[in-house]
């Protein structure tokens, strides 16, 4: 069942665009006289000219939920564990808030949309999950018009139906691909089910452009105050060990980038209320190694209760807890004391010091700026499963999907990159490292691709690309290379052409 955005304006068409479009188009005549088949086709037609579709999965209480909400902006996901977060949940951008659960049989059915302590609550009522396929919500929301984020059910959690849910939307069956374009996954540190969970949805190193690779996958710390303790400082920590997985190659080939996010930093810094940051500025009124003493563990800050100078109201402990943690208290009160005597001072630095600028970078790089490509590569999947379902004589559409899959030189690169960042080609290491650059690893600009400032000016950028096409030129005949190598080459040889024409 598909959710496509309302009111969604059609986006400028690139080439593939264009032929992918051109192509859907003719299958959706082709078939129909099978109504299943040309309504799938359909769908995905509409579905070039949404958002981008991302997936938020990991494992029970990874964060999932809060993340989402710290990348909206609002308290929109739930983050109790009630019966909704056992349900797949759509949040897109629309012109008015509406929440609506979609049966597996029957018409969506509208929920009332309402609001506690600054919360969005979605009350399913007497409906089950098992009897949901999901759960959409609209939302007029800048942070979602670009992107539509999906929330799913923990994997590995004490219900095998919630993780089986996740499992069957991330990878519906052999030949359906996802609904979601791309995944970010959460982990509180790499454990051996989070990486047999990437495993499963990873393209072997022959595959075409399947389900889920290591580029549409983008792995988290989500909860990364906690890996130093809760220290102050956590926060350096938890980067340095991101840093140590994306170097390490068995995590390289299951994800795109890692990332260290305090996710409820994120959610708190974004969504911080006056009467919270008054809260917090009592706290910080207490004497520092009174305060600190209080900190040192949940119990003890429920328990003490020093009191604020000067005859200042107590706060809410509790609420505080649950909102900030430990880890945000600490930080929040010593923030204060530095200077940030506002609301919007406080939550600019939460924000900052929470890694989510970081996360939201690598969206922005490695999804984002790819958006045509893994849009097309949704609708080429979906048209490849209805072909292997219900093969046409004619063969034209056959041929028209391999001619996009296999000449399409943005998928070329998507496949090399891939493969790359698995460690299946055997180019040295530098070499390599180059290779992913020039292909869109650390993002599309031209300037980027080269290793060039962004500013830099047209006749600098035409000399690189020059010199960087000849280089490879080089590597791709050279004869010590193995074939997967050389294959890479070539790859590369043409995307340095295309840096040279202007892209």
């Amino acid at each position: 069942m598909s959710a496509p955005t309302p009111g969604r304006p059609a986006a400028p068409a690139t080439p593939l665009t264009r032929d992918v479009r051109g192509l859907l188009h003719e299958a959706v005549g082709v078939y129909r006289a099978q109504p299943g088949a040309a309504r799938l086709l359909a769908r995905h037609l509409e579905r070039l000219d949404e958002p981008l579709r991302v997936a938020v999965a990991g494992r029970l209480k990874a964060g999932k939920s809060t993340l989402l909400n710290a990348l909206v902006g609002e308290r929109l996901a739930p983050t109790d564990a009630g019966e909704c977060t056992r349900v797949v949940t759509w949040f897109r951008d629309g012109p008015a808030s509406r929440i609506r659960m979609h049966p597996h049989a029957g018409p969506p059915i509208p929920l009332t949309v309402r609001r506690t302590d600054g919360a969005l609550v979605i009350d399913l009522g007497d409906t089950p999950a098992d009897a949901l396929d999901r759960v959409v919500v609209d939302w007029p929301s800048q942070n979602l018009r670009a992107t539509t984020l999906i929330d799913t059910p923990g994997i590995a959690s004490l219900t095998v139906e919630n993780s089986r849910r996740t499992v069957a939307f991330l990878d519906p069956d052999d030949e359906t691909p996802s609904e979601a374009d791309a995944v970010i996954y959460l982990m509180r540190h790499l454990h051996a089910a989070d990486a047999d969970f990437l495993e499963t949805f990873r393209d072997g190193p022959d595959g075409g452009v399947g389900r889920a690779t290591a580029v549409n996958t983008v792995a988290v710390l989500s909860r990364a105050d906690e890996i130093g303790a809760g220290r102050v400082d956590a926060m350096f920590s938890a980067r340095a060990i991101a840093q140590r997985y994306r170097s390490e190659p068995a995590v390289r080939g299951l994800c795109q980038n890692v990332v260290a996010v305090a996710g409820l930093l994120a959610e708190t810094g974004a969504t911080l209320t006056q009467q919270e940051h008054r809260a917090l500025a009592e706290l910080a009124r207490v004497p520092r190694a009174e305060l600190d003493r209080s900190l040192l563990s949940v119990d003890r800050f429920l328990r003490d209760a020093p009191q604020a100078p000067d005859g200042a109201q107590g706060v809410d402990r509790a609420a505080l807890l649950g909102r900030f943690g430990l880890f945000g208290i600490r930080l929040s009160t010593s923030l204060i004391r530095q200077g940030a005597g506002t609301p919007a001072a406080l939550a600019a630095e939460l924000v900052a010091r929470s890694g989510l600028p970081e996360l939201r970078t690598v969206l922005q790089v490695q999804f984002s700026e790819r958006r045509d490509v893994l849009k097309a590569r949704s609708a080429l999947l979906a048209l490849d499963g209805v072909l292997r379902r219900d093969p046409r004589p004619e063969g034209r559409l056959v041929r028209g999907l391999e001619r996009l899959l296999s000449g399409a030189h943005e998928f070329a690169e998507l496949r090399t990159l891939g493969r790359l960042r698995a460690g299946a080609v055997g180019l040295p290491r530098p070499v390599a490292e180059e290779a992913e650059r020039l292909l869109g690893d650390a993002g599309g600009a031209v300037t980027t691709r080269l290793g060039l400032p962004g500013d830099a000016d047209p006749e600098a950028v035409r000399r690189a690309a020059g010199t960087t096409l000849q280089r490879w030129q080089r590597h791709a005949v050279n004869p010590m290379y193995p074939r997967p190598a050389a294959d890479a080459c070539r790859v590369v040889v043409r995307t340095c052409e295309g840096l040279l024409l202007g892209g």
